[in-house]
């Protein structure tokens, strides 16, 4: 039995909690509070072994070596044309390197990544159901995850260990907490006891919005170079590690000035998802570019990360088609040039 069916109040799709409350008192929560959410739209590739680093150096698109320093890192992983078949954050536990990215990914990019493992002394497993994953975020999170772990990472991206887990700080004051499976409900309700609120993942998935940070799903694999999405601006990218899959491209995307569609944050009313159209009155009547990864906010509408031909943003962006409704461009927390 999943942690998560321990969970009162949960209201659980194909494995992933949705909601616990309606969702405009957890969108409340995340901006006046603390809140806590359970992680279980991510699934986990556990590499081990000592070839682990030099085998995955060779296939993603971030500098591996970096882990050993004490950080997490997002990174991306290529078709040969280098268009990203996924995207992940990545950290160390002890010896075992940690890629995680959506759950409906895993076994397929666990598989993909197996194939060219050979003769290098690493092996990759599932450890989806072995390792729990918590958020922590808004205004409260850092005392929230000070007060139930008693260690508090320092900067983004800095994993630190406590007993009995770890806690990796993320962009935008987040916190994601990694435990054994068998011990988060009862670490999860420790947060409710120091005063988070309950959330479930589609207020999680706001928060990436907000902190620009693309992930790659089922709906979007192979539709993007990773420039596009941003994440040589997220540290998901090194232009000086040598060769992986897709390199080539996204090397001459980056020192020839190809480039021709970002990723950007944006507004809209009503539902967004992945995968939708965008489109601007100057592209013709074909599609500007996509929906990265969208998350219901107030009032009924949505926010979004889209990857659009930056040509368009002064023609206005409409989502679904032309006659859809218009997009608004939001700021992102660092600078697309």
């Amino acid at each position: 039995m999943s942690w998560i069916d321990t969970l009162p109040h949960a209201t659980v799709a194909d494995g992933i909690v949705q909601y616990f409350a309606p969702v405009a008192d957890e969108l409340a929560a995340l901006e006046q509070d603390g809140v806590v959410s359970p992680l279980t739209q991510f699934g986990l590739i556990r590499f081990r072994g000592e070839e682990t680093a030099t085998f995955l150096q060779g296939q993603l698109s971030s500098d591996i070596r970096q882990l050993d320093t004490g950080v997490a890192q997002y990174s991306s992983y290529s078709t040969p044309k280098g268009r990203m078949l996924a995207s992940f954050l990545i950290y160390k536990l002890d010896d075992d390197y940690l890629l995680q990215l959506p759950v409906e990914l895993q076994a397929s990019i666990q598989k993909r990544l197996s194939m060219y493992v050979m003769r290098s002394k690493t092996k990759a497993d599932d450890a989806t159901l072995d390792v729990a994953l918590i958020g922590v975020a808004g205004p409260k999170a850092a005392t929230l995850v000070q007060a139930v772990t008693g260690a508090l990472p320092v900067g983004d991206f800095s994993v630190q260990n406590w007993e009995g887990g770890a806690t990796v700080a993320l962009s935008g004051g987040r916190y994601q907490v990694v435990v054994p499976a068998d011990q988060a409900a009862q670490i999860r309700q420790q947060f409710l006891q120091a005063g988070a609120k309950p959330v479930g993942e589609p207020v999680w998935r706001l928060t990436e919005v907000r902190s620009g940070t693309p992930w790659v799903t089922a709906a979007t694999q192979e539709e993007f170079v990773a420039q596009m999405a941003n994440m040589e601006l997220i540290g998901a990218v090194s232009f000086s590690k040598g060769c992986y899959p897709g390199q080539e491209i996204v090397a001459r995307t980056q020192y020839l000035g190809k480039l021709k569609r970002r990723m950007y944050r944006v507004r809209v009313d009503g539902a967004a998802q992945a995968g939708q159209d965008v489109f601007s009155p100057e592209m013709n009547g074909q599609a500007s570019g996509k929906v990265i990864l969208a998350a219901p906010a107030a009032q009924g509408a949505s926010e979004a990360l889209v990857v659009v031909q930056m040509s368009s943003l002064e023609h206005g962006l409409h989502l679904g088609d032309l006659n859809g409704p218009a997009v608004e461009v939001l700021d992102l927390p660092y600078v697309v040039a």
